[in-house]
């Protein structure tokens, strides 16, 4: 008998690549994300608005209508449409991915992130626990981490100093997850992601912002003066992972975290001249200072998730961002 898979966020990066994956695995995928065809397209006059709604609903199409999965369009702020989400799905198994994401964007907007990070993840939460949900993965971040600069980050780690208040949402997941272990006995697994990137990525990341601004022959801004490190982590492995996590039963022992990278973090400027012979343009870069909320360093230890599903594949970010810039010019020629 398949297992059934609810996935949140299926029209996000991660999710609608997941949704496919776990399908072909046998499973019975329903996907689930707050947009629908009816509203997804309207012009608020913002030509990055549009692109990003275009790009969600690609993702629909390609992963998820292609593959005829199920999907529901579902405000997860809602309590009521979550509970009646969870009646008539009747999944086996949860991936909440769905989140309001972005270090930056939480320092202009904090309070954009309250309904997706809390409200959201504390009704999926409650669900589960009333449905009885056997496997219970959710997003957490490497942001968690704060500002440290000792590697690699360890799940052992204290992560009570977050620099943004996208990373306290993150740490309050881990925290509610907890709580509902303590006081239910109903357990979990978050996934800290580290910088993840690839085809179909979200346009705010570096990997697909500065692609763009090459491509259109505009600078690029390089905060911390280019000395920034990140450990970039490639879509497939990354979803490689998740189902691994979730074949082998992982969130089934406690509340637990886990990290999803690979302890080879990659200094910013590095990454630029990757991408930059990845699509044969000399980038023009603009220095800049470290922003607020910014961490100088993120490298993930993958030493528990090894223990968890042995060996995963790494990506050379030379493959990665070859596959990424490939796929971005077709999908924009289409």
């Amino acid at each position: 008998m398949k297992r059934k898979v609810l996935i949140t966020g299926a029209a996000g990066f991660i999710g609608s690549r997941l949704a496919e994956h776990l399908q072909t695995l046998g499973f019975e995928v329903v996907g689930c994300d707050i947009y629908n065809f009816r509203n997804l397209f309207f012009d608020v006059g913002d030509s990055n608005h549009l692109f990003v709604q275009k790009l969600r609903c690609d993702r629909i199409a390609q992963f998820l209508h292609k593959n005829q999965i199920q999907y529901h369009a579902v405000d997860l702020s809602d309590y009521a449409a979550v509970t009646k989400l969870f009646s008539n799905v009747k999944p086996d198994a949860v991936v909440h991915l769905a989140a309001q994401a972005g270090v930056r964007h939480s320092v202009k907007a904090p309070m954009d992130f309250v309904k997706s990070n809390l409200n959201g993840f504390a009704n999926v939460l409650d669900a589960c626990r009333n449905h009885a949900i056997e496997d219970f993965l959710y997003a957490s971040s490497s942001s968690v981490y704060g500002a440290r600069t000792t590697a690699p980050f360890s799940e052992k780690d204290r992560c009570d100093t977050p620099e943004s208040f996208y990373a306290a949402t993150k740490i309050a997941n881990e925290l509610m997850a907890q709580s509902y272990y303590s006081q239910y006995k109903r357990t979990s697994l978050g996934m800290r992601f580290f910088t993840v990137y690839g085809p179909w990525g979200r346009p705010d990341m570096a990997p697909m912002l500065f692609a763009q601004k090459m491509r259109q022959r505009q600078p690029i801004q390089l905060f911390g003066n280019g000395v920034l490190k990140r450990d970039f982590t490639f879509v497939a492995d990354t979803v490689y992972a998740i189902a691994q996590l979730l074949e082998r039963g992982a969130s089934r022992h406690n509340a637990d975290v886990v990290n999803i990278g690979h302890s080879h973090p990659i200094q910013v400027t590095e990454f630029v001249a990757t991408l930059s012979q990845c699509l044969n343009i000399e980038p023009i870069v603009e220095l800049a200072p470290m922003q607020i909320s910014d961490v100088p360093l993120t490298c993930a230890s993958d030493e528990k998730l090894v223990q968890l599903i042995g060996e995963w594949p790494h990506t050379s970010l030379k493959d990665g961002l070859t596959a990424m810039t490939q796929w971005l010019e077709k999908w924009q020629m289409a």
